[in-house]
């Protein structure tokens, strides 16, 4: 087996990992109707089962980058992929309400461990034109998951039930951590040095992190984007017309996967990542001006849903491109995690609040907001890496 190969399925074994840690949402989210069926008496609590998740990221999401640099990316990933297996077992026994919620929590740390150290790996084992294709792969594993458990997972559920769902996704994560361990990317050690995880070595990583231009201009993108992505895709099926609420709804997520995969590896050849991903709000702003000239709202959603795939694939992308060591980009990757779940938790109570109280078009414009506001974050920290001189920019 060659080497280059041999990092090829390095590369798809880690991608693989990140479809196990996005059905961690998936699984309750594409099931939402049959887990309500499960606890009938906390229909207003059940949201907390998805969202959860995302609470834990954006608490611990910047120290899973410092852990990850600690401890080592490939032992990161065995244990939380191993940590999600034996969750989802216990899952499958379908437990109450409140230890249900409390397993939640827990996976919520498998799925942090996951989603920072296997980019991570696949930033350190690859190189060049490569790494711009294995990050935009990466980029695509949460709107893959979703798609694959849709298509397959819902009908898994009708024949053999929630419990066997959670158990066969158990087994599926201990699998790949087993693979994982048996073929581990060879990366050298992340040079990082020793230090506490009380109150004031926490602090000193946020202050670290988000202070450099280089690790947090990612993260700071990627708020932007989660704040509308999910909340998007949950709002605007509801504004279509019946029969084509459910095919755009498909279409949206896919779109954007389709474009990332075609077109970013190719503008990243004389693009930089952080111009990509300017260029993908910029266009997801002409997209969403034309409802204001009458553009039907479906036709509207896909392309929109279609250029954000530049930021998707763009965002990742970034973080190698702006950090040249393995501990920076472990640290941007656990930024990314953190402002990622931020902007789920935050997205849909912000835009459905503003929908409600002042109506379609100001949602929408609010929208266009947070795309231009991400695009001035991206210049204005352009700016202060093209003023320091080790610029990676």
């Amino acid at each position: 087996m060659t080497q280059s190969f041999r990092i090829f399925l390095q590369v798809i074994l880690l991608w693989v990992a990140g479809l196990g840690a996005a059905t961690q949402f998936a699984k309750i989210a594409v099931a939402f109707d049959a887990v309500g069926a499960l606890y009938p008496g906390y229909g207003d609590s059940i949201g907390w089962l998805l969202s959860i998740i995302s609470l834990m990221g954006a608490v611990l999401g910047a120290m899973s980058g410092a852990i990850t640099a600690q401890f080592g990316p490939v032992r990161l990933l065995v244990f939380g992929l191993l940590l999600g297996g034996v969750v989802s077992v216990f899952q499958s026994t379908i437990p109450g309400f409140h230890v249900m919620l409390g397993s939640r929590i827990i996976e919520g740390v498998s799925h942090l461990a996951i989603v920072v150290a296997a980019p991570t790996l696949i930033a350190q084992i690859t190189r060049g034109a490569a790494r711009n294709a294995a990050m935009v792969l990466w980029s695509s594993f949460f709107g893959v998951a979703f798609a694959l458990n849709a298509w397959f997972g819902l009908p898994l559920i009708q024949r053999f039930g929630l419990a066997d769902f959670f158990m066969g996704h158990g087994f599926l994560m201990a699998l790949i951590a087993g693979l994982v361990a048996l073929f581990p990317p060879k990366v050298p050690p992340i040079a990082t040095e020793r230090h506490g995880w009380g109150p004031g070595s926490i602090l000193q990583t946020h202050l670290e992190t988000y202070r450099s231009p280089r690790m947090a201009a990612p993260a700071i993108g990627w708020f932007f984007y989660t704040l509308t992505f999910v909340s998007l895709l949950a709002i605007l099926p509801g504004r279509m017309p019946d029969d084509q609420s459910v095919l755009v709804a498909s279409l949206m997520p896919l779109a954007g996967i389709v474009l990332s995969w075609i077109a970013v590896p190719v503008l990243l050849t004389f693009l930089t990542a952080v111009t990509v991903v300017n260029l993908g709000f910029a266009a997801g702003m002409a997209a969403l001006a034309l409802l204001f000239f009458g553009a039907p709202l479906p036709i509207v959603g896909i392309a929109l849903f279609a250029v954000l795939g530049l930021v998707q694939g763009g965002s990742f992308a970034a973080v190698p491109q702006l950090n040249g060591s393995a501990r920076d980009q472990a640290l941007s990757y656990g930024a990314m995690a953190q402002m990622g779940n931020a902007g789920n938790l935050l997205g849909t109570p912000v835009l459905l609040a503003i929908l409600w109280r002042a109506g379609e078009g100001s949602m929408f414009v609010a929208v266009l907001v947070f795309y231009a506001a991400a695009i001035a974050a991206h210049l204005f920290l352009s700016l202060r890496r093209r003023s320091s001189p080790d610029d990676l920019d």
